[in-house]
């Protein structure tokens, strides 16, 4: 098996883990997609098409333009799901509270200006920094994976290089 979001060499696919209320929050978009969003994207290609010729219709063009987008949106997020796991407390080994930083931790960081931040570490897909949902990948989260509590990490940033130091880390769930 792989880990976040990293090639299982037996199969060649990516597995990402995602948070219990990450995958139901997918899960919530695709079933609007699929339900709501699908056959009203067909009402308005129907309606256009009924309007008269299409070969110069800006909202048939527009419809048809939505649906490719939703459609598009539909295949990424079956694949997502396809290919995600559910986040537990022992995966990873964070069962007995983690000696390094990984994603799906909690991390409490001190700024070398004494402010203090919290970061859950998850996959891309289901970052959200306004809510401290940070991304592996994101500057911040890509410092601190690996990292142990007392480390100091460096992070560079739009406003200049910001150092942190771990204070403490915790299982997300």
């Amino acid at each position: 098996m792989s880990i976040g979001g990293q090639s299982d060499t037996s199969s060649e696919r990516k597995v990402y883990f995602l948070t219990p209320e990450g995958f139901a929050k997918k899960k919530e978009r695709l079933d609007y997609l699929r339900h709501v969003k699908r056959p009203e994207v067909a009402d308005y290609i129907h309606e256009a098409k009924e309007a008269g010729d299409i070969s110069e219709s800006s909202a048939y063009e527009e419809a048809k333009h939505e649906q490719a987008k939703v459609e598009g949106e539909i295949i990424e997020l079956e694949h997502l799901l396809a290919v995600s796991e559910i986040m537990t407390p022992d995966m990873h080994g964070v069962k007995d509270g983690p000696l390094q930083v990984r994603i799906g931790t909690q991390v409490q960081v001190e700024s070398d200006s004494g402010a203090t931040r919290t970061f859950k570490i998850v996959e891309t897909y289901e970052a959200d920094a306004k809510t401290g949902l940070i991304s592996d990948q994101s500057p911040v989260g890509k410092a601190l994976i690996g990292h142990r509590e007392g480390d100091e990490v460096s992070v560079s940033t739009p406003g200049g290089v910001t150092t942190y130091t771990i204070r403490t880390i915790s299982p997300m769930l």
